[in-house]
């Protein structure tokens, strides 16, 4: 695919055969190195910060507001950071990771977010906040917020653009950056996980990515599915009383208890919808001047 002329403010000639021009030719090889390296920074920059992390830190994390924000909070505020700065030095603000999708989205991917959000609602109206301090719910909820900021921006967002302007098809598009949003969370076998529970994760975690990324088409942006995803995880944290625990629903609350065939729904509604999506995007590179691409059908 030929590379299209940038529309961001002149860069040299130099720094445009080399840096932008290599991630703007894409590919799949490329979004792999995208998702390590940003394993690596969510892992590495916490470490750093350990001396003046630890003192805030309790065994269990959400004892607190000041260890949900050294535990919880700070890895995926860091993270963020760098890739915001990453997707800055490739001209990628805000076109093309924050504007409208280059592929229309179908009416069927409405069942994407629903499926989604059912989950998230029975979680939060059926958790027991009064085990929680308030400062610890908000620091909660604003974690979440910035875990569904990374973790779209990486996958839904830096994926994904790579593997259109590599040309591939959306079906690959999706499932790509599925499987490599899955892969991210195979790190929880380092943590001590049973294998029960991370092969559990791994299956819901690319189904989850595949919702997400039909959610982005059909809103047409990013930011929804980073909402979305923002609110997942903190109401799962809250309803389980831990990050990444399987299970977990209280017998006593009713919403809970349906959590469970809530998410079996999702994790097989994923996989059935990854079926049908279709088409190919317009190269993202082909604008002129700031004008965008017009959309495809998909």
């Amino acid at each position: 695919m030929t590379d299209a002329p940038l529309a961001d403010a002149p860069v040299s000639e130099t720094r445009e055969r080399g840096w932008r021009a290599f991630w703007n030719r894409g590919g799949w090889w490329k979004a792999l190195i995208v998702v390590v390296a940003y394993l690596g920074v969510y892992q590495l920059l916490p470490l750093l910060a350990l001396p003046l992390t630890r003192p805030l830190m309790d065994e269990n994390v959400f004892a607190t507001p000041a260890s949900v924000f050294a535990g919880l909070a700070l890895p995926v505020i860091l993270g963020s950071i760098v890739l915001l700065v990453f997707a800055w030095s490739l001209g990628w603000l805000p076109r093309p990771l924050f504007t409208r999708q280059p592929v229309r989205g179908r009416w069927w991917m409405w069942f994407a977010p629903v499926l989604v959000l059912i989950p998230v609602v029975l979680r939060l109206f059926g958790t027991d906040y009064a085990s929680y301090s308030a400062g610890v719910i908000v620091m909660t909820f604003v974690a979440g917020l910035f875990i569904g900021l990374s973790e779209e921006l990486v996958t839904r967002g830096l994926v994904v653009t790579l593997m259109r302007k590599a040309g591939h098809a959306e079906w690959a598009v999706a499932a790509v950056s599925a499987l490599f949003f899955s892969l991210m969370h195979s790190v929880n076998a380092l943590t001590g996980q049973g294998i029960e529970a991370v092969g559990f994760t791994l299956v819901y975690t690319f189904a989850f990515g595949i919702l997400m990324y039909l959610t982005m088409r059909v809103t047409g942006s990013l930011i929804w599915a980073m909402v979305l995803h923002g609110l997942t995880d903190p109401t799962s944290f809250l309803a389980s009383g831990g990050i990444d625990k399987v299970g977990g629903a209280a017998p006593e609350s009713p919403l809970l208890a349906l959590t469970a065939p809530a998410t079996i729904v999702l994790v097989i509604g994923g996989f059935l919808l990854l079926i049908f999506i279709r088409g190919r995007a317009t190269p993202l590179a082909a604008t002129v001047a700031g004008a965008e691409a017009p959309a495809s059908r998909g």
